[in-house]
């Protein structure tokens, strides 16, 4: 007599039957899979592709590094060993460049990737005027019962130094709108944030001051310097420059060297520097294409060599173990 849906064989039934996994193309191997065979025509021309694509780009790459003119001053040696004092250097320009001509300064021997140091702020803080008050992330520069706006080490020790240009006693005009990250102006720093007690703590000061009548998003020498660096020796965009420079001019630069790089053995740079269609002078970008391209056009003619030399039919079982060595031998 057949069991009932209710009897205990029907259910015990059902859950041996439950236990059996559910069938799959993909859990059993099934779907379909392109697998291609490399026979030696196939790399050799695979290499050979690489190395006609990459060379060219390495090419014009390295073209448009060296289109790029640069002039870089170390000025913390010629400045005196000491911070706070104003000094005057003079650049000649010695190969013409056309605006915007971009102020950079350059620092080395400053670890801003240091972990303490990168997570030494609070993001909700510079963006919200509501969270003002919270301090969390920002020792050791925060203050809970009179709140710090930007707090934390990475605000606190934003670069002060300034630079003022001239040619023939004739002022030029650094343009500091626009040098920061579009994204981290409208996203990161609010329209609604404004410093309040920034360098009056009990710390002392460490280094540039704040206006407190502009917002935190209009503050872009912050923004700038907030966003740190991966490795000790960086640069970061002080402002444009909109006039083009001829070739011999002498650009007179009075330097405020407020900057304090004494303590740690640190260096202080002063970059001048056009920029092309790849960017700003790097020439390791392009050298990196042309090794890559001319290891290729290497390997692409072993190879070729080698197939002329010692051609081997795909897939010869004369080549196998056990054909090879008859009596067992491996």
């Amino acid at each position: 007599m057949p069991a009932s849906e209710g009897s205990p064989d029907s259910s015990s039934s059902s859950r041996k039957s439950s236990k059996k996994p559910k069938y799959s193309r993909f859990s059993q191997q099934e779907l379909p899979a392109y697998k291609p065979i490399l026979t030696p025509q196939w790399v050799i021309t695979v290499f050979v592709f690489i190395g006609i694509v990459f060379i060219p780009v390495g090419l014009a790459s390295l073209s448009a590094a060296n289109q790029v003119e640069e002039i870089s001053e170390r000025y913390d040696d010629k400045c005196g060993p000491q911070t706070n004092n104003t000094c005057e250097r003079k650049i000649t320009v010695k190969k013409k460049m056309k605006n915007p001509i971009y102020v950079y300064y350059q620092l080395d021997k400053f670890y801003q990737n240091h972990r303490r140091y990168v997570k030494s702020r609070n993001d909700l803080q510079l963006r919200q005027t509501s969270r003002g008050r919270e301090q969390a992330g920002c020792d050791p520069i925060s203050n809970t019962a009179n709140p710090i706006v930007p707090c934390g080490l990475i605000a606190w020790s934003l670069f002060n130094d300034t630079y003022k240009f001239s040619v023939k006693d004739k002022d030029i005009n650094v343009d500091k709108k626009d040098i920061a990250w579009k994204s981290d102006k409208d996203y990161k720093f609010g329209s609604q944030v404004y410093p309040k007690n920034f360098q009056k703590g009990e710390g002392g000061i460490g280094g540039g001051k704040l206006n407190e009548s502009l917002p935190l998003s209009e503050q872009e020498d912050l923004i700038v310097w907030m966003r740190t660096a991966a490795l000790p020796t960086f640069r970061k965009l002080y402002g444009k420059i909109t006039v083009d420079l001829e070739v011999n001019d002498v650009v007179t630069v009075k330097i405020q060297n407020n900057y304090n790089t004494y303590k740690y053995g640190g260096q202080k740079l002063l970059v001048l520097s056009t920029t092309s269609w790849m960017g700003g002078k790097n020439h390791f970008l392009g050298r990196a294409y042309l090794t890559l391209g001319a290891i290729s056009l290497f390997i692409a003619g072993c190879f070729i060599v080698l197939y002329i030399i010692k051609p081997r039919p795909l897939g010869d079982p004369a080549y196998l173990s056990w054909n090879r060595y008859p009596g067992g031998g491996i």
